[in-house]
């Protein structure tokens, strides 16, 4: 199974402060995504986007730590444990 992590500034997690542009309902933006990890550091190299769990993407560039978990990333990540 691949690693997952929060988007924060370690080699674990990312950040997500960027509006949503896949025409959700626009609540992703206010929260912290588990993405997997090799996703985290290609796109600290590259500026690729990334995807998360809960399926919103986006290229992180904030820090996940000012933000509260995605509920449903948290639920998915739950189920995979």
């Amino acid at each position: 199974m691949a690693k997952l992590g929060l988007a924060t500034t370690e080699s674990d997690t990312l950040v997500d402060e960027r509006p949503v542009t896949t025409g959700s309902d626009g609540d992703h933006e206010k929260f912290a995504h588990y993405v997997k990890k090799d996703q985290i550091v290609e796109s600290a190299v590259t500026g690729k986007p990334v995807i998360a769990l809960c399926g919103k993407v986006w290229v992180p560039d904030r820090d996940p730590n000012r933000y509260p978990i995605c509920p449903d990333c948290q639920r998915i990540f739950e189920q995979l444990s």
